[in-house]
């Protein structure tokens, strides 16, 4: 086995079979709440994401940012300006964190009500948002020691406290929605407990000193800042845009559909957050590689990730497209939706599913893009395609695909918007669609 395959299996390999395992906890979750709570409980739950979302976004921008820098220096041989970057982004975790803790759980009436809510979701999405929100610094700083001990030689780690955190969340929300009925409350508590444990399992990497990254004084450097901030501003705003999107998609949703389409919405955002698995993961895995090799000018070595990633999404994608359109009925119907949800969903998933072809090479093209040093382009686009192209299509094609219309449905119209190239979030934002003509939705 040459060297390039043995770091593609070491890097790779546990970091897709993670991100299945952590993206399998996600329907799970979406499963017991349809379940246990019921239909109008996954609409909540697609509302506070935006908010989600927000979080992830300002996360991403600070882990993002630090991991490149890291991986390129690490590549260099420049072991303590890796760890000035690993210092410097553990810092803007820290404080994003610590903000987003205190708007969301001192501000979460008014921010429900930004979002979207009603008397349908008022109450259950609070509850849900302020129980999030007490565990946003450990959900932050687990999300930015998990990329920093990828990148530092620790990836089967990283893996197993993904895989750990997986199980506990699935039996924390049997737990507290079935035998303790503690709601979309007791759906949030189960989350932030499992993913607190995964940043205790990550952070033995550095309190061990496995690696070259350690814990320790630094000076505040406004250059690093800047550098850091600017490496992780494409991902942000792929990030940012989806809570934008999904913002105008829910208003659009009421007004046009009702109820029934943000339910429906709620489940697609499931089952694409577990569809887009395999291609995130091999995007996350690559990261590391192509950050080295860019920073030892391994030409020949990028080339070669690069290569194979393409083909992995490509090949990945497919499937998972061709399993969607075949089997949508049945993945639907777990959720445990009412008979109309259930039409709707069924109706709009194979029109959304063709997107995950293109959005799975983008996905690898912004994490090669953001790794060596291309961060205005990768900028440029995401911009474009996330804000302007997403919200056009969103605000403007309703009306055209109305129920009786001719319009094209915006299902399908989303995943012609993935072409202008983007970046994974957990769920793939901006999805809006029409209901079948034979619905009574609205």
């Amino acid at each position: 086995m040459s060297p390039r395959t043995k770091k593609l299996f070491q890097y790779v390999l546990p970091t897709i079979l993670s991100q299945v395992s952590f993206f399998l906890f996600t329907i799970i979750d979406g499963i017991f709440v349809g379940q246990g709570i019921g239909t109008d409980a996954l609409g909540a739950i697609n509302m506070v994401f935006s908010f989600v979302m927000l979080c992830n976004a300002l996360f991403m921008l600070a882990t993002i940012g630090g991991v490149t820098v890291t991986a390129i220096r690490l590549g260099r041989g420049d072991t303590e300006g890796a760890n000035l970057a690993f210092r410097h982004g553990m810092m803007f975790t820290v404080l994003f964190a610590v903000a987003l803790n205190c708007l969301g759980f001192f501000g979460a009436d008014p921010l429900c009500r930004i979002m979207g809510s009603n008397e349908t979701y008022h109450t259950m999405m609070r509850d849900h948002l302020r129980v999030y929100s007490l565990f946003i610094i450990p959900s932050g700083l687990g999300q930015a020691l998990n990329g920093f001990a990828r990148n530092d030689g620790s990836p089967l780690l990283v893996s197993g406290a993904v895989i750990a955190s997986t199980v506990l969340n699935i039996f924390g929300d049997w737990l507290f929605v079935f035998p303790l009925h503690m709601g979309l409350a007791g759906a949030a508590w189960a989350t932030g407990i499992s993913q607190s444990v995964s940043m205790l399992i990550c952070l033995t990497h550095f309190l061990r000193r496995k690696g070259c990254l350690h814990f320790g004084r630094f000076q505040l450097n406004g250059a690093q800042c800047r550098k850091i901030l600017l490496r992780g501003s494409p991902e942000a705003i792929s990030q940012f845009a989806t809570p934008v999107a999904t913002l105008w998609t829910n208003r659009v949703l009421m007004a046009q559909v009702g109820s029934v389409g943000v339910n429906a919405f709620g489940v697609i955002c499931y089952v694409a957050s577990f569809s887009v698995a395999i291609f995130y993961g091999a995007a996350q895995g690559l990261q590391p590689l192509f950050g080295q090799s860019y920073g030892a000018k391994k030409e020949d070595d990028l080339k070669f990730y690069f290569r194979t990633g393409m083909l992995i999404c490509l090949i990945g994608s497919a499937l998972i497209t061709l399993l969607l359109c075949l089997g949508c009925g049945g993945i639907c119907a777990l959720f445990g939706t009412d008979a109309q949800t259930l039409e709707f969903t069924v109706w709009a998933l194979p029109q959304y599913a063709w997107g995950f072809v293109v959005m799975a090479q983008n996905t690898m093209i912004s994490s090669y893009l953001y790794s060596t040093k291309r961060s205005r382009q990768a900028i440029l686009i995401n911009t474009l395609r996330s804000f302007v192209v997403d919200t056009l299509v969103i605000l403007l094609l309703p009306p055209c695909s109305a129920p009786g219309s001719s319009g094209t449905p915006l299902a399908f119209t989303r995943g012609w918007c993935s072409s202008w190239h983007g970046s994974y979030s957990s769920a793939p934002s901006g999805t809006v669609f029409s209901p079948p003509h034979n619905s009574a939705a609205g």
